[in-house]
């Protein structure tokens, strides 16, 4: 039996293990909470965000990411698993992907952690994913509003030693095995395959993400969300974690200064070409 979904992706829902069972698809999909707005302060001694007391949202990016979840679940048999790294209140966010269908959330939380670069929030998440066994597929959201690295889910994957695709518009087909895809390249689109487990950092518009289910809010509120702390991975070297196992630097970091400056001319058309031609050339824009 195949089936055809809107965007194009088909699942072959006929595909059985070994044992005669129906096979479940394990999918993990990481999300962050980021700032729902730009006036955010920075620590001007360690260069990191000042998260507290701020109103936040799930990353836009990764909404695509877990709604690209949500759709291989709604045709293939599938189980959600949602990790987050952040302080406790990051948990809104996990109830929220309950909220719009994922089954299961896990808050890596710890001061341990606080302050991680790029390398150091891979190695954390990726030593969770270790810790419950690497899954068929894990989808990232190709970046984040409040650090658009793009280096999070690559990094996560090179952690794990398995092949990762990034910059994913199009899912085409995912068997028991694979799955194959568009991915967007500088110049052009390529189709390409991947073998599970892989991971995966999907482009905005890959699908439109649905809103929150308000019954499914009140379904899944006392859901249980598992919270993780260092003594929890395998690795429990504090130095591999946060500021101690970050290796980028920030020498200064400052807020920009929004400085407009105007005049006001007066005169007819040939005097303010004039003004106009003088001043675009005292800037060298001509």
């Amino acid at each position: 039996m195949l089936v055809i979904l809107p965007s194009t992706l088909s699942i072959d829902l006929a595909k059985i293990n070994s044992d005669n069972e129906i096979f479940i698809m394990e999918i993990v999909v990481c999300i962050k909470q980021v700032p729902s707005n730009s006036n955010v302060k920075v620590d001007e001694k360690t260069g990191v965000l000042i998260r507290s007391g701020i109103e936040t949202k799930i990353n836009p990016f990764d909404l695509f990411a877990l709604e690209a979840a949500l759709q291989i679940k709604s045709k293939l048999n599938a189980r959600i698993k949602i990790i987050s790294m952040g302080p406790m209140q990051a948990a809104d966010s996990i109830k929220e992907a309950f909220s719009m269908g994922a089954d299961e959330g896990f808050l890596l939380t710890d001061p341990n952690f606080a302050g991680a670069d790029t390398l150091a929030t891979a190695y954390t998440i990726s030593q969770w994913i270790r810790k419950i066994g690497i899954p068929s597929l894990i989808l990232c959201g190709k970046q984040t509003t409040d650090g658009d690295t793009a280096q999070v889910g690559p990094e996560i994957a090179e952690f794990l030693e398995i092949p990762h695709i990034t910059n994913v518009l199009r899912i085409i087909d995912v068997s028991q095995e694979e799955i194959t895809l568009d991915q967007d390249l500088p110049e052009n689109i390529q189709m390409v395959s991947a073998p599970f487990p892989c991971l995966l950092t999907v482009e905005k518009d890959i699908f439109q993400p649905r809103l929150p289910s308000y019954r499914r809010k009140q379904e899944t509120c006392k859901r249980n969300i598992s919270q993780l702390n260092l003594a929890s991975l395998e690795d429990k070297n504090q130095d591999h974690y946060g500021l101690n196992g970050s290796p980028t630097r920030v020498i200064k970091i400052f807020s920009p200064q929004n400085e407009r400056n105007h005049e006001f001319w007066g005169g007819g058309p040939q005097k303010l070409s004039q003004q106009l031609f003088v001043l675009l050339s005292s800037k060298q824009f001509i």
